[in-house]
């Protein structure tokens, strides 16, 4: 049977999990995920545990968050005077939103907390700063 190796691209199933048992995300109930092993399409503690796979193996793989979304990062945390901020932007905390950088790019961003005057507002990935663990199935090597 064969194995998986970088450059192949896979289907999988998996269900990741916070250290506190949190279900953060699966792909039980839709399509198995499909992607090129090594390309960087998934997170690298992900990737790096899957060569040596075959078709129906499963295994739980814990990753550290340096190798998933990176440590929290508090440079990534901005505060706005609420002022400039237009009206109609919903800034309940937990709301995503996205800020225009000076390029012209989008940058999403959380609304982390709000007072009278200020929203701040953090880049981070929700993740970030998160050990995570996955359960996962090796579904096909296509």
């Amino acid at each position: 049977m064969t194995e998986v190796k970088t450059g192949d691209t896979v289907r999988i199933h998996y269900t990741g999990r916070l250290d506190d048992g949190t279900v953060f995300d699966s792909s039980r109930e839709r399509d198995p995920l499909e992607f090129t092993v090594g390309s960087g399409q998934i997170i690298p503690g992900l990737d790096a545990a899957l060569p040596g796979m075959k078709a129906g193996d499963e295994k739980t793989v814990q990753v550290p968050c340096a190798e998933a979304y990176g440590e929290h990062d508090p440079n990534g945390r901005q505060e706005i005077p609420r002022d400039q901020i237009p009206e109609n932007i919903p800034l309940d905390p937990g709301t995503a939103l996205q800020m225009q950088l000076p390029d012209g790019r989008a940058m999403p961003v959380t609304v982390a907390e709000v007072t009278e005057n200020t929203v701040l507002l953090d880049a981070n990935h929700p993740l970030a700063g998160k050990d995570l663990t996955f359960d996962v199935e090796m579904i096909e090597i296509v």
